[in-house]
């Protein structure tokens, strides 16, 4: 089960973390991923990390957000810093425990195949 929370309100510029706890699975994920979704658009990865904490931004630049993993808490966070309108949306997270392998941006695609997604949390940058 992966249960996402932090979502907000915020006004253009302004800082929010996400966090995605896992819990109820017999091993640890192999990856995890951040995805958005905002109304009339495609689901787009923001970015994945490793069980080592390894973490990966196919798209560039980004040196806006950071993705981390805290394996003692089993939960995984985006840090969003100065955020745009375009920026707003739904955020989810993703977790796949095949150890597929994968690299950049494909593992986008694996993350998505995976079926574990949690309900999402809305962020709307105003």
């Amino acid at each position: 089960q992966l249960v996402e929370s932090g979502g907000d309100s915020v006004q253009t510029g302004g800082s929010l973390r996400l966090s995605c706890v896992v819990s109820g699975y017999t091993r640890r994920p192999y990856k995890m991923g951040w995805f958005r979704q905002a109304p009339g658009k495609d689901r787009e990865g923001v970015a994945w990390t490793d069980r080592y904490n390894t973490a990966t931004y196919p798209r560039s630049p980004n040196d806006r957000f950071t993705i981390s993993l805290d394996r003692d808490k089993d939960t995984l966070y985006l840090q969003m810093n100065d955020l745009k309108p375009e920026d707003s949306a739904m955020y989810y997270c993703a977790a796949d425990l095949s150890n597929t392998f994968c690299s950049g941006a494909n593992c986008f695609d694996l993350l998505a195949r995976s079926g574990h997604w949690g309900q999402g949390t809305q962020v709307t940058v105003s």
